[in-house]
């Protein structure tokens, strides 16, 4: 029973931050704006997040400076998200383009900021935000020891986050207008909707997300930062994809991936698997093999929503 315990957080802290970045390209793609720069936000974010822990976490309790730490995340990915707005929006420019710059300054920019203010390149933070036990939840038979025991906050976050956006995205007046822009601009912009305005937010909301989920993962599963997220971002656009641009599907394909991801990770501690000595490298491969055959097989059955470069808009900036 300890070992499904041990997979099942493992899973959690692999799949939370897979899926706060994946509900991220949702709101943007969902406004029709391509946003492939899951990366470099999610470095940028977690940049920002890490150095401000450096600097006072001998100041701060653990739980309070991860709750500040994140909102600095959030805003780091917010700033940034705005360059390939305007670049995007403004512009016209190629989205693609704007999304792989971004993701090519981001770890040169986090590395040379690191040198510049800790005169070092990887950035050590002592990890102080695991909760052994929450009380009275993590004493319900198998649940509690699954979820509410040896767990971070961050995982509740990440729940929370797929609720809200489910709740906007469809149950509101705005979720309604963003769709409404990526799917059918012109009939949006017809009845007074500023497409330019609904499409800013959409980017604005999946930088706020990326940011998170840069630090979300790199909480749980390092001590120091070195200005990668081991392609995590690559990897949430596979689960977005998967996952049909909607968060139900792309809450089990994070659960998936954070399946996968587990297996690659600590197979050496599950006796079925470490027995086959099968060489490390083939486990670590696994999550990004699951990527190629899943996306081969789904390429057929699903359809990302359109994106251009906003030519209607024109009254109603």
């Amino acid at each position: 029973m300890s070992l499904l315990y041990f997979l099942v957080q493992q899973m959690m802290l692999f799949s939370i931050p897979l899926l706060i970045v994946a509900l991220r390209g949702m709101f943007c793609e969902r406004s029709g704006v391509i946003n492939i720069a899951l990366e470099g936000i999610m470095v940028l974010g977690g940049f920002a997040g890490i150095l401000f822990i450096n600097l006072f976490q001998g100041v701060l309790p653990g739980q309070p400076i991860l709750l500040i730490a994140l909102l600095i995340s959030m805003v780091t990915g917010m700033v940034v998200s705005l360059v390939h707005a305007y670049a995007s929006v403004n512009m016209k420019a190629n989205q693609s383009i704007s999304g792989t710059a971004i993701n090519m300054f981001a770890p040169a920019f986090a590395i040379f900021v690191a040198r510049v203010i800790r005169n070092v390149q990887q950035i050590p933070f002592e990890n102080q935000f695991r909760i052994e036990k929450i009380p009275v939840l993590g004493d319900i038979p198998v649940i509690g020891g699954m979820f509410f025991q040896n767990a971070y906050i961050t995982t509740y976050l990440g729940i929370l986050i797929l609720v809200v956006s489910c709740v906007v995205l469809y149950k509101t007046r705005f979720g309604l207008r963003l769709r409404s822009c990526g799917e059918h601009p012109q009939a949006a912009a017809s009845v007074g909707i500023s497409v330019y305005k609904m499409r800013y937010m959409g980017v604005l909301i999946s930088g706020a997300l990326a940011g998170i989920g840069g630090l979300v993962y790199i909480i749980p599963t390092s001590t120091s930062f070195n200005a990668s997220v081991s392609g995590y971002g690559f990897l949430a656009l596979a689960v977005l994809i998967f996952g049909q641009w909607k968060p139900g599907k792309i809450l089990l394909a994070a659960l998936f991936f954070g399946i996968m991801k587990t297996i690659s990770s600590a197979y050496s501690g599950i006796p079925i698997l470490a027995d086959f000595g099968i060489p490390s490298s083939i486990y670590k491969m696994i999550p990004y093999l699951a990527t190629l055959i899943v996306l081969a097989l789904n390429t057929k059955g699903s359809q990302a929503p359109k994106a251009s470069g906003v030519p209607y808009d024109k009254g109603a900036r």
